[in-house]
Protein backbone atom coordinates (compact mmCIF):
# COMPACT_ATOMS: atom_id res chain seq x y z
CA UNK A 1 0.00 0.00 0.00
CA UNK A 2 2.38 2.05 0.87
CA UNK A 3 4.82 1.69 -1.83
CA UNK A 4 1.78 2.14 -4.36
CA UNK A 5 1.34 5.10 -3.15
CA UNK A 6 4.79 6.36 -3.70
CA UNK A 7 4.58 5.53 -7.54
CA UNK A 8 1.87 7.83 -7.90
CA UNK A 9 3.26 10.62 -7.12
CA UNK A 10 6.14 12.30 -9.02
CA UNK A 11 9.59 12.61 -8.06
CA UNK A 12 9.56 15.89 -6.57
CA UNK A 13 6.45 15.39 -4.77
CA UNK A 14 8.58 12.09 -2.86
CA UNK A 15 11.09 14.49 -1.96
CA UNK A 16 8.87 17.07 -0.80
CA UNK A 17 7.03 14.28 1.43
CA UNK A 18 10.72 12.62 2.46
CA UNK A 19 11.83 15.70 3.59
CA UNK A 20 8.58 16.62 5.66
CA UNK A 21 8.47 12.85 7.13
CA UNK A 22 10.71 14.08 9.77
CA UNK A 23 8.80 16.32 11.28
CA UNK A 24 5.27 14.63 10.79
CA UNK A 25 6.94 11.43 12.58
CA UNK A 26 7.78 13.62 15.38
CA UNK A 27 4.22 13.14 17.00
CA UNK A 28 2.33 9.75 17.45
CA UNK A 29 -1.11 9.03 18.89
CA UNK A 30 -3.17 5.97 20.11
CA UNK A 31 -6.80 6.38 20.57
CA UNK A 32 -6.99 8.36 23.65
CA UNK A 33 -4.13 11.07 23.22
CA UNK A 34 -3.87 13.98 20.85
CA UNK A 35 -2.14 17.25 21.08
CA UNK A 36 -3.88 18.96 23.93
CA UNK A 37 -5.18 15.82 25.77
CA UNK A 38 -3.90 12.43 27.12
CA UNK A 39 -7.41 10.06 28.41
CA UNK A 40 -6.31 8.22 31.45
CA UNK A 41 -9.24 5.65 32.96
CA UNK A 42 -9.51 4.40 36.70
CA UNK A 43 -12.18 2.32 38.71
CA UNK A 44 -12.04 3.29 42.62
CA UNK A 45 -14.53 1.75 45.11
CA UNK A 46 -15.59 4.84 46.03
CA UNK A 47 -18.24 2.93 47.69
CA UNK A 48 -18.74 -0.71 49.11
CA UNK A 49 -16.13 -2.95 51.50
CA UNK A 50 -13.12 -1.09 50.91
CA UNK A 51 -14.09 2.74 50.24
CA UNK A 52 -11.19 3.26 52.64
CA UNK A 53 -9.34 3.58 49.94
CA UNK A 54 -11.83 6.32 47.94
CA UNK A 55 -9.04 9.04 49.22
CA UNK A 56 -6.12 7.17 47.24
CA UNK A 57 -8.14 8.22 43.78
CA UNK A 58 -9.16 11.55 45.54
CA UNK A 59 -5.64 12.72 45.93
CA UNK A 60 -4.98 11.45 42.44
CA UNK A 61 -7.43 13.44 41.36
CA UNK A 62 -5.83 16.33 43.21
CA UNK A 63 -2.65 15.53 42.05
CA UNK A 64 -3.67 15.68 38.25
CA UNK A 65 -5.65 18.79 38.80
CA UNK A 66 -2.07 20.35 39.89
CA UNK A 67 0.22 19.10 36.74
CA UNK A 68 -2.50 20.41 34.51
CA UNK A 69 -2.53 23.69 36.41
CA UNK A 70 1.43 23.94 35.71
CA UNK A 71 0.66 23.21 32.42
CA UNK A 72 0.17 19.54 31.95
CA UNK A 73 2.25 16.83 30.08
CA UNK A 74 4.76 18.05 27.56
CA UNK A 75 2.01 20.67 27.19
CA UNK A 76 -1.09 18.36 27.33
CA UNK A 77 -3.58 17.59 29.82
CA UNK A 78 -4.50 14.70 31.31
CA UNK A 79 -8.09 13.79 31.57
CA UNK A 80 -8.64 11.29 34.22
CA UNK A 81 -11.69 9.94 34.17
CA UNK A 82 -12.83 7.67 37.37
CA UNK A 83 -15.73 5.37 38.09
CA UNK A 84 -17.02 3.92 41.40
CA UNK A 85 -16.16 -0.09 41.32
CA UNK A 86 -17.44 -0.64 44.73
CA UNK A 87 -14.56 -2.93 45.01
CA UNK A 88 -17.00 -5.63 43.07
CA UNK A 89 -15.15 -7.38 40.54
CA UNK A 90 -18.64 -7.16 37.83
CA UNK A 91 -19.03 -3.94 38.73
CA UNK A 92 -15.12 -3.37 37.55
CA UNK A 93 -15.80 -5.40 34.27
CA UNK A 94 -18.65 -2.80 33.62
CA UNK A 95 -16.84 0.41 34.18
CA UNK A 96 -13.61 -0.82 32.76
CA UNK A 97 -15.36 -1.47 29.80
CA UNK A 98 -16.85 1.91 29.32
CA UNK A 99 -13.63 3.45 29.43
CA UNK A 100 -11.89 1.50 26.73
CA UNK A 101 -15.12 1.44 24.59
CA UNK A 102 -16.72 4.56 25.09
CA UNK A 103 -14.46 6.61 26.50
CA UNK A 104 -11.63 5.41 24.53
CA UNK A 105 -9.27 5.78 27.24
CA UNK A 106 -4.80 6.08 25.99
CA UNK A 107 -4.64 3.85 29.00
CA UNK A 108 -6.05 2.31 32.74
CA UNK A 109 -4.39 3.59 35.73
CA UNK A 110 -4.48 2.46 39.22
CA UNK A 111 -7.19 0.45 39.17
CA UNK A 112 -7.88 -0.37 42.91
CA UNK A 113 -7.93 -4.03 45.01
CA UNK A 114 -6.68 -7.41 43.67
CA UNK A 115 -10.18 -9.05 42.87
CA UNK A 116 -11.11 -5.97 40.65
CA UNK A 117 -7.71 -5.95 38.53
CA UNK A 118 -7.78 -9.84 38.10
CA UNK A 119 -11.45 -8.99 36.68
CA UNK A 120 -10.04 -7.21 33.75
CA UNK A 121 -6.78 -8.35 33.41
CA UNK A 122 -7.48 -10.74 30.34
CA UNK A 123 -9.56 -8.30 28.67
CA UNK A 124 -7.01 -5.03 28.79
CA UNK A 125 -4.46 -7.72 27.51
CA UNK A 126 -6.52 -9.02 24.70
CA UNK A 127 -7.45 -5.01 23.63
CA UNK A 128 -3.71 -4.23 24.58
CA UNK A 129 -4.85 -1.58 26.57
CA UNK A 130 -1.74 -0.58 29.65
CA UNK A 131 -3.13 -1.77 32.78
CA UNK A 132 -0.72 0.67 33.95
CA UNK A 133 0.78 0.85 38.16
CA UNK A 134 -2.42 -1.52 39.16
CA UNK A 135 -3.44 -0.81 43.15
CA UNK A 136 -2.67 -4.76 43.97
CA UNK A 137 0.77 -6.36 45.10
CA UNK A 138 -0.82 -9.83 43.73
CA UNK A 139 2.06 -11.70 41.48
CA UNK A 140 -0.22 -12.08 38.84
CA UNK A 141 0.16 -8.49 38.03
CA UNK A 142 4.07 -8.62 37.61
CA UNK A 143 3.92 -11.76 34.97
CA UNK A 144 4.98 -9.69 31.68
CA UNK A 145 5.36 -13.03 29.99
CA UNK A 146 1.69 -13.79 30.67
CA UNK A 147 0.29 -10.36 30.56
CA UNK A 148 2.26 -8.10 28.97
CA UNK A 149 0.07 -4.74 29.57
CA UNK A 150 -0.44 -5.53 32.99
CA UNK A 151 2.09 -3.49 35.65
CA UNK A 152 1.13 -3.47 39.67
CA UNK A 153 2.74 -0.70 41.56
CA UNK A 154 2.21 -2.04 45.05
CA UNK A 155 5.28 -4.08 46.48
CA UNK A 156 4.95 -8.11 45.45
CA UNK A 157 2.90 -9.79 48.28
CA UNK A 158 4.29 -13.07 47.66
CA UNK A 159 7.90 -10.74 48.86
CA UNK A 160 6.66 -9.01 51.41
CA UNK A 161 5.52 -12.42 52.75
CA UNK A 162 8.90 -13.49 52.41
CA UNK A 163 10.52 -10.78 54.43
CA UNK A 164 7.62 -11.27 57.20
CA UNK A 165 8.73 -15.04 57.25
CA UNK A 166 12.97 -13.54 57.30
CA UNK A 167 11.64 -11.55 60.21
CA UNK A 168 10.13 -14.30 62.40
CA UNK A 169 12.64 -16.40 61.97
CA UNK A 170 15.24 -14.76 63.19
CA UNK A 171 13.11 -12.57 65.83
CA UNK A 172 10.53 -15.41 66.92
CA UNK A 173 11.77 -18.59 66.22
CA UNK A 174 9.62 -20.31 68.29
CA UNK A 175 6.22 -18.48 67.19
CA UNK A 176 3.08 -20.26 67.05
CA UNK A 177 1.95 -18.45 64.18
CA UNK A 178 -2.13 -18.01 63.38
CA UNK A 179 -2.86 -16.54 60.05
CA UNK A 180 -5.83 -14.16 59.28
CA UNK A 181 -6.44 -13.77 55.30
CA UNK A 182 -8.71 -12.13 53.01
CA UNK A 183 -10.08 -15.01 50.95
CA UNK A 184 -8.70 -13.82 47.35
CA UNK A 185 -5.46 -13.61 45.48
CA UNK A 186 -4.70 -10.95 47.63
CA UNK A 187 -4.73 -13.32 50.86
CA UNK A 188 -3.53 -16.21 49.03
CA UNK A 189 -0.30 -14.96 47.92
CA UNK A 190 0.61 -13.52 50.92
CA UNK A 191 -0.18 -16.90 52.62
CA UNK A 192 1.91 -18.24 49.86
CA UNK A 193 5.24 -15.88 50.60
CA UNK A 194 4.65 -16.33 54.35
CA UNK A 195 5.20 -20.23 54.19
CA UNK A 196 7.44 -20.58 51.24
CA UNK A 197 9.98 -17.96 53.43
CA UNK A 198 9.56 -19.83 56.52
CA UNK A 199 10.16 -23.37 54.51
CA UNK A 200 10.09 -26.83 56.26
CA UNK A 201 9.54 -24.84 59.42
CA UNK A 202 5.92 -23.72 58.26
CA UNK A 203 4.71 -27.16 59.35
CA UNK A 204 5.16 -26.88 62.73
CA UNK A 205 5.10 -23.20 63.12
CA UNK A 206 1.80 -22.31 62.16
CA UNK A 207 -1.26 -23.69 63.95
CA UNK A 208 -4.15 -22.45 62.87
CA UNK A 209 -5.46 -20.58 59.40
CA UNK A 210 -8.34 -18.90 59.10
CA UNK A 211 -9.78 -17.11 56.42
CA UNK A 212 -12.73 -14.30 55.11
CA UNK A 213 -14.75 -12.92 52.73
CA UNK A 214 -14.98 -9.55 51.85
CA UNK A 215 -19.12 -9.83 52.21
CA UNK A 216 -18.64 -11.05 55.66
CA UNK A 217 -19.72 -8.45 58.44
CA UNK A 218 -17.08 -9.16 60.99
CA UNK A 219 -14.35 -11.00 61.79
CA UNK A 220 -14.84 -11.82 65.27
CA UNK A 221 -14.71 -15.73 65.28
CA UNK A 222 -11.85 -16.26 63.03
CA UNK A 223 -9.93 -14.12 65.58
CA UNK A 224 -11.07 -16.10 68.58
CA UNK A 225 -9.93 -19.48 66.24
CA UNK A 226 -6.89 -18.54 66.16
CA UNK A 227 -6.52 -17.77 70.11
CA UNK A 228 -8.05 -20.69 70.58
CA UNK A 229 -5.41 -22.52 68.11
CA UNK A 230 -2.66 -21.03 70.70
CA UNK A 231 -1.37 -18.87 68.77
CA UNK A 232 1.02 -16.17 70.07
CA UNK A 233 1.94 -14.56 66.80
CA UNK A 234 -0.93 -13.38 64.32
CA UNK A 235 -0.40 -13.03 60.70
CA UNK A 236 -3.32 -10.87 59.69
CA UNK A 237 -3.26 -10.24 55.30
CA UNK A 238 -6.23 -8.25 54.93
CA UNK A 239 -7.60 -5.14 53.89
CA UNK A 240 -8.49 -1.78 56.46
CA UNK A 241 -12.06 -2.46 57.27
CA UNK A 242 -11.17 -6.24 58.78
CA UNK A 243 -7.85 -5.30 60.10
CA UNK A 244 -9.29 -2.81 62.29
CA UNK A 245 -11.96 -5.40 63.27
CA UNK A 246 -8.86 -7.55 64.06
CA UNK A 247 -6.65 -5.42 65.90
CA UNK A 248 -9.60 -4.79 68.12
CA UNK A 249 -11.45 -8.04 68.42
CA UNK A 250 -7.67 -8.95 69.34
CA UNK A 251 -8.37 -6.06 72.46
CA UNK A 252 -11.25 -6.74 73.69
CA UNK A 253 -9.95 -10.46 73.89
CA UNK A 254 -7.30 -9.34 76.41
CA UNK A 255 -4.76 -11.11 74.35
CA UNK A 256 -1.64 -9.84 73.51
CA UNK A 257 0.02 -12.14 70.50
CA UNK A 258 2.96 -10.14 68.06
CA UNK A 259 0.78 -8.65 65.68
CA UNK A 260 2.12 -8.43 61.69
CA UNK A 261 -0.06 -6.90 59.36
CA UNK A 262 0.10 -6.02 56.08
CA UNK A 263 1.29 -3.31 54.55
CA UNK A 264 -2.30 -2.76 52.55
CA UNK A 265 -3.91 -1.80 56.34
CA UNK A 266 -1.28 0.37 57.80
CA UNK A 267 -2.75 3.79 57.24
CA UNK A 268 -3.40 5.49 61.17
CA UNK A 269 -6.63 7.37 60.52
CA UNK A 270 -8.58 4.17 58.28
CA UNK A 271 -6.91 1.18 60.65
CA UNK A 272 -5.57 2.32 63.94
CA UNK A 273 -7.87 4.87 65.12
CA UNK A 274 -10.79 3.23 64.16
CA UNK A 275 -9.39 -0.06 65.88
CA UNK A 276 -8.27 1.83 68.98
CA UNK A 277 -4.54 3.91 68.92
CA UNK A 278 -3.75 2.10 72.68
CA UNK A 279 -4.92 -1.60 70.66
CA UNK A 280 -2.66 -0.73 67.49
CA UNK A 281 0.31 -0.16 69.66
CA UNK A 282 3.20 -2.62 68.88
CA UNK A 283 1.94 -3.60 65.33
CA UNK A 284 4.35 -4.65 62.85
CA UNK A 285 4.40 -4.33 59.38
CA UNK A 286 6.89 -2.83 56.03
CA UNK A 287 6.83 0.38 54.41
CA UNK A 288 8.96 1.90 51.24
CA UNK A 289 7.58 5.77 52.16
CA UNK A 290 8.05 8.65 54.03
CA UNK A 291 4.77 8.53 56.68
CA UNK A 292 3.86 12.16 57.07
CA UNK A 293 3.29 11.78 60.99
CA UNK A 294 7.20 10.76 61.64
CA UNK A 295 8.97 14.00 62.65
CA UNK A 296 11.84 12.56 60.81
CA UNK A 297 10.74 14.05 57.68
CA UNK A 298 9.87 17.89 58.66
CA UNK A 299 12.48 19.60 56.95
CA UNK A 300 12.15 17.00 54.16
CA UNK A 301 12.16 18.49 50.85
CA UNK A 302 9.67 15.99 49.43
CA UNK A 303 7.52 16.16 52.60
CA UNK A 304 7.16 19.94 52.13
CA UNK A 305 5.80 19.88 48.75
CA UNK A 306 3.39 16.82 49.41
CA UNK A 307 2.37 19.25 52.41
CA UNK A 308 1.95 22.11 50.45
CA UNK A 309 0.22 19.91 47.47
CA UNK A 310 -2.37 18.81 50.30
CA UNK A 311 -3.12 22.68 51.14
CA UNK A 312 -3.84 23.54 48.00
CA UNK A 313 -5.61 20.50 45.97
CA UNK A 314 -7.08 18.13 48.74
CA UNK A 315 -7.56 20.50 51.77
CA UNK A 316 -10.30 18.23 52.70
CA UNK A 317 -8.15 14.89 52.99
CA UNK A 318 -6.65 13.79 55.90
CA UNK A 319 -2.48 14.74 55.08
CA UNK A 320 -1.17 12.40 57.76
CA UNK A 321 -3.09 9.33 55.82
CA UNK A 322 -0.66 7.34 54.43
CA UNK A 323 -3.27 6.39 51.66
CA UNK A 324 -2.55 10.13 50.60
CA UNK A 325 0.82 9.77 50.45
CA UNK A 326 0.19 6.75 47.96
CA UNK A 327 -2.10 8.58 45.74
CA UNK A 328 0.30 11.59 45.59
CA UNK A 329 3.03 9.16 45.32
CA UNK A 330 1.87 6.81 41.95
CA UNK A 331 0.29 9.78 40.10
CA UNK A 332 3.84 11.48 40.44
CA UNK A 333 5.41 8.16 38.72
CA UNK A 334 2.63 8.35 36.09
CA UNK A 335 3.59 11.46 35.07
CA UNK A 336 7.41 10.55 35.15
CA UNK A 337 5.94 7.72 32.75
CA UNK A 338 3.92 9.78 30.55
CA UNK A 339 6.58 12.99 30.10
CA UNK A 340 9.37 10.28 28.94
CA UNK A 341 6.66 8.97 26.29
CA UNK A 342 7.42 12.64 24.46
CA UNK A 343 5.26 12.88 21.47
CA UNK A 344 4.68 9.66 20.75
CA UNK A 345 1.81 8.65 23.28
CA UNK A 346 1.17 5.01 21.94
CA UNK A 347 0.46 2.06 24.41
CA UNK A 348 3.14 0.41 23.21
CA UNK A 349 5.60 3.38 23.88
CA UNK A 350 3.86 3.78 27.34
CA UNK A 351 4.62 0.21 28.06
CA UNK A 352 8.23 0.38 27.02
CA UNK A 353 8.89 3.62 29.55
CA UNK A 354 7.28 2.16 32.23
CA UNK A 355 9.21 -1.09 32.03
CA UNK A 356 12.77 0.63 31.67
CA UNK A 357 12.79 3.02 34.72
CA UNK A 358 16.07 2.80 36.68
CA UNK A 359 16.42 4.29 40.00
CA UNK A 360 13.53 6.58 40.48
CA UNK A 361 13.31 8.48 43.11
CA UNK A 362 9.85 9.93 44.59
CA UNK A 363 9.17 12.38 46.31
CA UNK A 364 8.23 10.25 49.29
CA UNK A 365 10.16 7.31 49.07
CA UNK A 366 12.34 6.30 51.55
CA UNK A 367 16.03 7.49 50.98
CA UNK A 368 17.85 4.44 49.83
CA UNK A 369 14.77 3.10 47.81
CA UNK A 370 14.20 3.37 44.17
CA UNK A 371 12.18 1.96 41.36
CA UNK A 372 13.59 0.16 38.71
CA UNK A 373 11.79 -1.86 36.02
CA UNK A 374 12.68 -4.14 33.14
CA UNK A 375 11.12 -5.59 29.96
CA UNK A 376 11.31 -9.53 32.09
CA UNK A 377 10.81 -7.55 35.78
CA UNK A 378 7.93 -5.36 36.00
CA UNK A 379 7.97 -4.98 40.35
CA UNK A 380 8.65 -1.39 40.94
CA UNK A 381 9.13 -2.07 44.57
CA UNK A 382 11.28 -4.56 45.52
CA UNK A 383 12.46 -2.97 48.73
CA UNK A 384 11.07 -2.34 52.03
CA UNK A 385 11.93 -1.84 55.70
CA UNK A 386 10.12 -3.26 59.00
CA UNK A 387 8.39 -0.60 60.97
CA UNK A 388 6.44 -0.41 64.44
CA UNK A 389 3.60 1.01 65.19
CA UNK A 390 3.99 2.85 68.84
CA UNK A 391 0.72 4.03 69.68
CA UNK A 392 0.24 7.26 68.07
CA UNK A 393 2.54 6.95 64.50
CA UNK A 394 4.81 4.12 62.62
CA UNK A 395 8.55 3.91 63.47
CA UNK A 396 11.04 2.26 60.93
CA UNK A 397 13.49 -0.35 62.25
CA UNK A 398 16.08 -2.32 60.46
CA UNK A 399 17.89 -2.20 57.70
CA UNK A 400 16.36 -1.69 54.02
CA UNK A 401 15.65 -5.48 52.67
CA UNK A 402 15.04 -6.11 48.63
CA UNK A 403 13.77 -8.89 47.20
CA UNK A 404 16.53 -10.41 44.65
CA UNK A 405 14.70 -13.09 43.41
CA UNK A 406 12.58 -13.80 40.52
CA UNK A 407 9.98 -11.80 39.21
CA UNK A 408 6.50 -13.12 40.61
Amino acid sequence: MRNGIFHLVTGTAVALALSAAPASAQKKYDTGASDTEIKVGQTAPFSGPASAYATIAKAQAAYVKMVNDQGGVNGRKINLIQYDDAYSPPKTVEQVRKLVESDEVLLTFQLIGTPSNAAVQKYLNVKKVPQLFAATGASKFTDPKNYPWTMGFNPNYQTEGRIYAQYILKNYPNAKIGILYQNDDLGRDYLTGLKAGLGDKAAKMIVAETSYELTDPTIDSQIVQLKSAGADLVFDASTPKFAAQAIKKIADLGWKPVHILDINATSVGAVMKPAGLDNSKDVISVNYGKDPLDPTWKDDGGMKKYFAFMAKYYPEGDKDSSFNTYGYSTTQLLVEVLKRCGDELTRENVMKQATSLKNVQLDLSLPGIVGSTSPTDYRVNKQLQMMRFNGERWELFGPIIEDTAASG
